[in-house]
């Protein structure tokens, strides 16, 4: 993260949007505000009220606190879990393991856990080793290239091919529905993206279980169909959410994970030298780089089941909570020089993958996929250096994220 001029409260827009350009653009000056002066602050997403949590503990103690629920309907009673009617496609996304509590959650986690054997994902690491030399293969003496485009993208999306058992000839279709489930909800796309994208892609969707169903392969959607807790099995609406979900986790994290080491080791080069001198840390750099830099600023909303009154601010029953994960990862309670980029931090109690029950299911395989990409880049590149001024990397006013729009890089 860089650093900016300190807000106060002459310099500051009330309330805060988390979704505004300006949020999004500077949000570390924010969160420092936000933990020094309001840790419990009522601010906005867009046009909807939302407390924001900033500082590690409170963000901590909320994630494993029974009182905040993700399903809005259990303090709401209604049957929508969005507070706007949506088309069918956008509620089966809604109903997705992420955003169910105990015990749906456990019972969705517990058959998705079946499916994510460890030999399902110890046979990725080899074909994930191979699958970055052929892209840098691919992408060497072309002088400048989009790593993004050319290298963070395609190795999730290989490996979410393989976990999900698409075939080849339905890459086209899969990749589009990947698009759409990772940018056609910003801008002008949001409206095509109900109205036809979304529906055509939840649609192949379930074209792939049926076949899935009848011609099982050794694949983790197959798991899912075959996998059973308690004498039960996910229906066909709970499959196309689960895999929908393994898109977006599995693909989006990672994408962004991936290009934010690299551009924080190259911002670093202190660090990255030492990492080059030193290739054993490269687990703890993708550690801290998921606290300094993660893809993930925040949770899913979760809803008060009860008043609770923190730092003396009362949070009314059935109100929206989220705690802010980058601004505690930079609390400097916990973190010494949270604002010095270090890849052998240690300890490293860093909220990237979230906490509590919601802790996301997928970090190992992230950590997995970024570790090797980083590893196999460095070695194949020992002059990589930006294609641009480090000032000239834009930031996706996306909320909720910390992502790149691309990465110009010049690999040797």
């Amino acid at each position: 993260m860089t650093t900016h001029a300190a807000l106060n409260h002459t310099t500051i827009k009330h309330p805060i949007d988390i979704s505004s350009r300006a949020f999004i653009q500077h949000k570390e000056a924010y969160y420092r505000w936000l933990r020094e002066e309001a840790p419990v602050y009522k601010g906005k997403l867009s046009i909807i009220g939302v407390y924001l949590l900033s500082r590690y503990d409170d963000c901590v103690a909320m994630l494993k606190d029974p009182r905040f629920v993700r399903d809005r309907t259990t303090v709401t009673g209604g049957k929508n879990r969005l507070p706007f009617p949506v088309p069918k496609a956008i509620s089966l996304l809604a109903r997705n393991m992420i955003l169910e509590d105990e015990p749906e959650h456990r019972r969705l986690r517990n058959l998705v856990h079946k499916a994510f054997t460890p030999r399902a994902l110890a046979r990725l690491e080899d074909r994930i080793a191979r699958l970055t030399h052929e892209l840098l293969d691919a992408a060497e003496g072309q002088g400048a290239v989009d790593l993004m485009q050319a290298y963070a993208l395609p190795i999730p999306v290989t490996v979410i091919q393989e976990l999900v058992g698409v075939a080849n000839e339905d890459m086209p279709r899969f990749r589009s529905g990947i698009r759409v489930l990772s940018e056609g909800f910003t801008g002008w796309n949001f409206l095509r993206t109900i109205v036809w994208d979304l529906p055509a892609t939840v649609q192949f969707v379930r074209e792939l279980i049926a076949r899935k169903r009848a011609n099982p392969g050794d694949d983790i959607l197959t798991g899912l169909i075959q996998a059973e807790e308690a004498g039960q099995q996910l229906s066909d609406d709970e499959l196309v959410s689960m895999v929908m979900l393994l898109i977006l986790a599995g693909y989006e994290t990672t994408v962004h994970l991936i290009t934010n080491s690299v551009v924080s080791l190259l911002l670093h080069p202190e660090q990255l030298a030492r990492l080059r001198a030193e290739p054993e840390l490269a687990g703890s750099a993708v550690e801290e780089v998921l606290r300094y830099n993660g893809p993930v600023q925040n949770t899913k909303p979760a809803y008060a089941t009860e008043d609770v009154t923190l730092h003396g601010v009362t949070i009314p029953k059935g109100a929206m909570v989220m705690p802010l994960l980058g601004a505690a990862n930079h609390d400097p309670a916990i973190f010494e020089r949270p604002e010095v980029f270090d890849i052998a931090r240690t300890p490293n109690r860093h909220l990237g993958f979230g906490q509590g029950i919601h802790y996301c299911l997928g970090a190992p395989l992230a950590r997995m996929e970024t570790r090797i990409a980083l590893t196999t880049l460095l070695e194949r590149s020992p002059r990589l250096r930006l294609a641009v001024r480090p000032q000239e990397l834009v930031l996706q006013s996306v909320p909720s994220w910390h992502r790149y729009a691309a990465l110009p890089v010049v690999l040797s």
